[in-house]
């Protein structure tokens, strides 16, 4: 069957003012006012342009790009984010700056995209300064004129080695199965053919049959910006946010103010979503704070958690029309990472595994007419950490996450019994919750440098991204499509900071968030990882001159470990994600740009680091959210494996190996064939702060955490016989926080990635419906088919 498609009379223009810059669609060069060079797009990002510069401000839906920019071919969504990202990187440059690039492509909540910024032709001379017109209703454009095709860039051979590992082109192919892999992708690609007619048939019908209709190009719906508002200004931090089941009012946890200053105490706050003063529902001592509220399902109260200084713990009930008298129904003493709910019939609390309780594994619950315990059975393994437990609003499942550092979704049926494992992502989870409905599950995942929100449909297991920029624990309204959430943009500056004298130098100033900084064994070089491009790269840079700094190109690395340097200081192993969003190790020469993808045999590495006489170490993701340290010679032999590792480190002046552990706190060693474990520290560091250490060139390990006396503290350790022995402490910073995911130790002191511009606000937005687009479902079908046969 063949569509087919309107051809415009009129040649397409070839050059365009867009907002400050001019774009050249023959060179496929984009020149903003400022920059030292114009920036040279691929094919398909010039396409995607110039499908949103033909109708500027208005919405044009993923399905819509991809149709236009990717004709008669099956593509992922993939290809059309990073089109994106490298449309913002280019508009980013120059006197315009990388925030501002940015806005120049705003991504609309399940609808797509759209360029706010005015078009006008620039060629022919003539027609300057005047807008493009709207095309007509039902208007398809031709594809763009420009070849897809694009030139690879050859990279110089990494100097050889006995230490280097062999790349994927040198691992030798099977002879002899060219012709049947050809012969198979015959096969597919008729049988996809075949049931691409079929199925194009019934989509062109479909909106016939379901009364469906297509997406709103209509610009005036988005004018107004994005689609929540935020119902808090204040400085400071406001977290942990609950709505009321009418979505009325929302509570939350801040600090409490007096005459405009904040209090060292932090409260329960209660304010409408429509927008008002906040009042306190909770009084806090002196030495307390109140965090986690969650609303009861009838509305009339709501239970929270105390701590104090002592570390002591306590779960609270308040009735939300009464001000201060909050009564203690549970202790949670030593629980790293609290987490509970209510039951739907308001009988008792869901609370996931506490960590302090020595029988306080996995999901329980507390019934809070006799205050007594009970436990849901399930299967899980000793070690397990299950998060966030939410019960379903019919009632029948209890959905949460498991082992939250590296964690996945998991769902069992409400009085026990089979759990099931949801997705397989391995990620770092900030909040879970319930759509009203029932059908899906939303939550917060950290993805590159900022943590945004995704949905989880249960009916056919596909993930969608909301569209939120910096958005993370969501809440929705028990009995309304209504969504509360923390909204939070930071900006975060590499530090060198002087252990004696505490001097602080901030390095490569930016806009962006600049984080995981590792300097090489030489004391000179840095990589670290930054968005102030537009989106997450790796960067270089010599710290004897200014002007060396930049980006390593193809690479997008998986911040979820930082990079790691090689004895030498020539090579940096670093977990990167492909086109497609799976990780892999890689290795970089910096210095020529070299990037080679290595083999390992794993299929989800998270983290590589270099061992002795060409040994590799590598932590792999396995099923069911578990990870293996796996240690390898040079020849991908394997040397020794430790389960349940979290984050490695190699120590060449012990030739031994560093680690931490999913399961509990505290850092042990091993040989270099991961044999004679031994547990240095019991304590340090926190299993939720596992990638917050790092060894100095002196064999110290310095370890970064805080307290609300110090945001951004230092603790310096010796290594000894009998495990770590602390030598010195140090705050960096009183008021700000530092990240989490890597920094670099070294004689003098440290390199060390701290926030400038932090706070977060509440925000709250309907909750966008799910779509059920033809189009979408048909898109997804045949790419799996595709998949599947290839």
């Amino acid at each position: 069957m063949t569509v087919s498609r309107h051809v415009e009379e009129v040649a397409s223009p070839q050059r365009l003012r867009v907002g400050a810059g001019v774009v050249d669609f023959a060179t496929r060069e984009i020149e903003m006012l400022g920059a030292r060079r114009s920036v040279r797009v691929t094919p398909k990002a010039v396409a995607v342009l110039r499908v949103l510069a033909r109708s500027p401000g208005a919405v044009f839906s993923r399905n819509d790009l991809l149709a236009e920019a990717w004709p008669d071919t099956m593509p992922t969504d993939d290809v059309l984010t990073q089109a994106i990202t490298q449309l913002r990187k280019a508009f980013g440059q120059g006197d315009v700056g990388a925030a501002e690039g940015r806005r120049y492509i705003e991504t609309i909540a399940k609808s797509g995209y759209r360029l706010t910024v005015p078009v006008s032709v620039l060629e022919p001379p003539a027609l300057e300064h005047v807008s493009l017109e709207t095309p007509p209703p039902g208007h398809v454009s031709p594809a763009s004129p420009i070849s897809s095709d694009a030139s690879p860039v050859a990279h110089p051979a990494p100097a050889s080695s006995s230490a280097r590992f062999p790349s994927t082109a040198e691992v030798a192919a099977v002879p002899g199965s060219a012709s049947a892999s050809g012969h198979a992708a015959w096969w597919a690609g008729a049988v996809v053919a075949l049931v691409a007619i079929g199925l194009v048939s019934l989509m062109l019908l479909a909106p016939q049959i379901s009364g469906s209709r297509p997406a709103s190009t209509d610009a005036t719906a988005v004018v107004q910006g994005k689609p929540y508002r935020l119902v808090t200004s204040a400085a400071g931090f406001e977290l942990s946010p609950s709505l009321s089941p009418d979505a009325s009012q929302v509570a939350y946890s801040a600090r409490t103010l007096h005459d405009g200053t904040p209090l060292p105490g932090q409260s329960i706050l209660v304010q409408a979503t429509t927008g008002s003063a906040p009042h306190a529902l909770s009084i806090p001592a002196v030495g307390e704070r109140d965090d986690l509220p969650v609303w009861s399902p009838d509305g009339e109260r709501i239970a929270f958690a105390r701590w104090d200084d002592a570390g002591g713990c306590r779960i609270m009930l308040a009735a939300v029309a009464v001000v201060g008298q909050a009564r203690e129904i549970a202790r949670c003493d030593g629980s790293e990472l609290l987490s509970f709910d209510w039951l739907p019939d308001g009988s008792g609390l869901l609370f996931g595994t506490m960590t302090g309780s020595l029988d306080g594994a996995g999901v329980r619950v507390l019934d809070l007419a006799t205050g007594q315990w009970r436990a849901i059975r399930y299967p899980a393994s000793p070690g397990d950490i299950d998060y966030l437990p939410k019960v379903s609003p019919d009632g029948r499942w209890i959905a949460f996450v498991r082992n939250p550092q590296l964690g996945d979704l998991w769902r069992i049926p409400v009085d026990g019994g089979e759990a099931e494992q949801l997705t397989q992502l391995g990620a770092e989870f900030r909040g879970l919750s319930w759509t009203s409905d029932g059908q899906s599950l939303v939550y917060g995942r950290r993805i590159d440098s900022e943590t945004r929100l995704h949905r989880f449909d249960l009916g056919t297991g596909t993930i969608s991204d909301l569209g939120i920029e910096d958005a993370q624990m969501p809440a929705i309204a028990r009995n309304a499509d209504m969504v509360a959430f923390v909204h939070r943009q930071p900006q975060f500056a590499l530090n060198r900071i002087d252990a004696v004298s505490g001097h602080r130098e901030r390095l490569f100033a930016s806009s962006g968030r600049d984080t995981q900084p590792v300097v090489a064994p030489d004391g000179r070089q840095l990589v670290f990882t930054s968005d102030r491009s537009g989106s997450s790269e790796l960067w270089w840079a010599d710290l004897e001159r200014s002007d060396s700094l930049r980006s390593i190109p193809g690479v997008r690395p998986d911040t979820r470990q930082p990079p790691v340097w090689s004895d030498d200081s020539r090579r940096v192993l670093i977990s990167a994600l492909d086109a497609h969003g799976r990780p892999g190790i890689v290795e970089i020469e910096p210095a020529s740009g070299t990037v080679t993808a290595l083999p390992v045999p794993a299929a989800h590495p998270l983290q590589a680091v270099y061992g002795e006489d060409g040994a590799l170490f590598v932590i792999e993701e396995e099923r069911e959210g578990r990870t293996a340290l796996v240690a390898y010679d040079r020849s991908w032999r394997v040397r020794g494996r430790l389960d349940g590792v979290s984050h490695v480190q190699f120590d060449p002046q012990r030739g031994r190996v560093l680690y931490t552990r999913l399961d509990g706190n505290g850092i042990w060693s091993a040989t270099a064939d991961l044999a004679q474990p031994q547990r240095l520290s019991a304590d340090v560091p926190s299993r939720w702060r596992y990638r917050s250490w790092a060894l100095t060139s002196d064999g110290q390990l310095s370890y970064l955490d805080s307290d609300s006396d110090c945001r951004s503290r230092m603790t310096r350790f010796v290594i000894g016989d009998g495990g770590l022995e602390r030598q010195d402490e140090h705050c960096l910073d009183a008021s700000n926080r530092s990240t989490v995911n890597g920094f670099s130790g070294h004689r003098q002191g440290w390199l060390v990635s701290i926030a400038v511009d932090d706070g977060t606000d509440i925000g709250v937005m309907a909750m966008p419906v799910a779509s059920n687009d033809e189009r979408s479902l048909l898109a997804k079908f045949l790419i799996a088919l595709r998949r599947k046969m290839s």
